[in-house]
């Protein structure tokens, strides 16, 4: 493994993930109709850049390479998942909620200590994690302060409560 003088500086983060997919139109009613994501531009070759909030995108989607095609099968290299951070728990509620209705199963729920997750597949079977961040001061840690993550079950009727509230 490369040594590294220091650590990326504080501040750095992800900025979009851009997917393959075999039907944009199939795409987009997943990302947009289901998760409520807006479409920011889509372009006649075969993409769009969608987004939340106005910014010029999160999340890019192509069939450039892959109209038509098939996800990679079990066992090979590739993106296990992209993770969509909510600013709240309500908004994770809602989230929950707006999956609920459309009939996406969860492939799973869980409370990380850290944060609280769900666990789904988009319809290219892209992993899809949504998920809130608990704020820093509640995260579990160790005597020594590190970092304590657990994987617990997500009780999904009291995530579904914060929705109303």
């Amino acid at each position: 493994m490369p040594e590294t003088s220091k650590p990326i500086i504080e501040g750095t983060r992800i900025g979009h993930v851009h997917l393959k997919v075999a039907d944009l139109d199939r795409a987009l009613a997943f990302y947009c109709g289901v998760l409520g994501f807006e479409v920011m531009q889509r372009l006649s070759s075969g993409a769009a850049f969608i987004s939340a909030g106005g910014y010029h995108h999160h999340i890019g989607l192509n069939t450039w390479e892959s109209k038509g095609g098939h996800p990679p099968p079990p066992g090979t290299t590739g993106l296990f998942h992209t993770a969509i951070l909510y600013p709240t728990r309500p908004a994770l509620a809602d989230a929950l909620h707006r999956v609920m209705r459309a009939g996406v199963a969860l492939d799973g729920a869980s409370d990380h200590g850290v944060s609280e997750a769900l666990y789904l597949r988009d319809p290219d079977e892209n992993g899809v994690e949504l998920y809130w961040d608990r704020p820093r001061e509640q995260w579990p840690r160790k005597p020594d302060g590190t970092l304590a993550m657990f994987t617990h079950r997500l009780d999904l009727e009291d995530l579904l409560r914060q929705r109303e509230a």
